[in-house]
């Protein structure tokens, strides 16, 4: 029996809501996906409500998760690893060592950076010794990158307003020749009216997949569409399907959050979880 596509994911987690591993995990399960995750940071929910309760997982805790992973043979068996939210440097650097041990033990792996730093409202909003470490260690060892437009400009100082904005972006951000870029949620020059778009860049080329921009802006979103993405190729679909039926499923989380009136995204609609279970993980949309 042929076992499931086993995945790391190293990810804030929080007690109450959807953000980081809160949000990727239910997905990615739901689509047949075994999944290992490690928490980066432990809060109570997101940093929107009056209060937040938690912290930043203490490095030598962190450490010990880590080398449990080890002892477990994890990165030997993982066939992906998935990084988002980091919140202290000291966990910024074990995270990049450990990348960078299972890549070499376990040269297949595949590796997605969703490089988790800020967006256009709220700015930067982790320490810029985090985000160095994200540009300087993490993303130079990814296979697929998934940054926002923001984040993309904060590493690369490149303004992202067309397709040549993005290509020169890739080459600024010095990820592997064979890597692909998905700059998410850009809204170009010539993006149609209405919609926004992820743009694929990789060695063979662009692909453009535009989707249409609804008015809601809730936590989670980034966390949960770089799950879908990870559900889709881990059932074997090429990555600009992945992105596509990621695009899809996100957007009826959004839409089925604010018709709930709910201050992130949701994932108990039942279509939504019913794509996530069908052998087309959505495609019959």
């Amino acid at each position: 029996m042929t076992p499931p596509p086993f995945v790391i994911s190293i990810q804030s987690q929080v007690v109450f809501g959807h953000v980081g591993n809160s949000a990727a995990l239910f997905p990615m399960q739901a689509a047949g996906l075994e999944v290992a995750a490690i928490p980066t940071v432990v809060f109570s929910n997101t940093p929107d409500y009056p209060t937040l309760r938690g912290r930043a997982l203490p490095p030598e805790f962190f450490s010990d998760l880590l080398q449990g992973a080890r002892e477990r043979g994890l990165p030997e068996r993982a066939d992906y690893i998935l990084t988002g939210y980091i919140g202290s440097l000291d966990v910024a650097e074990m995270v990049a060592d450990f990348v960078a041990e299972a890549k070499a033990v376990n040269p297949g792996l595949t590796y997605l950076c969703d490089p988790v730093m800020g967006d256009e409202r709220p700015g930067l909003y982790v320490p810029e010794a985090i985000a160095d470490v994200m540009r300087e260690r993490l993303l130079p060892m990814a296979d697929i990158a998934t940054p926002n437009p923001f984040e993309l400009a904060w590493l690369t100082g490149q303004e992202i307003r067309t397709l040549s904005d993005l290509q020169a972006a890739r080459e600024a951000l010095h990820i592997a020749p064979a890597a692909h870029l998905i700059a998410t949620g850009c809204a170009l020059e010539d993006t149609p009216e209405g919609h926004i778009e992820s743009v694929i860049l990789g060695p063979e080329g662009s692909s453009r997949h535009p989707t249409e921009h609804l008015p809601i802006a809730l936590p989670g979103t980034g966390d949960l569409f770089a799950g879908l993405i990870m559900a889709g190729l881990g059932r074997g679909r090429p990555l600009p399907q992945a992105v596509e039926t990621a695009q899809t499923l996100t957007a009826r989380a959004l839409r089925h959050a604010k018709a709930l009136g709910a201050g992130e995204v949701v994932l108990s609609e039942p279509e939504f979880r019913r794509a996530l279970l069908t052998p087309a993980l959505g495609d019959g949309r």
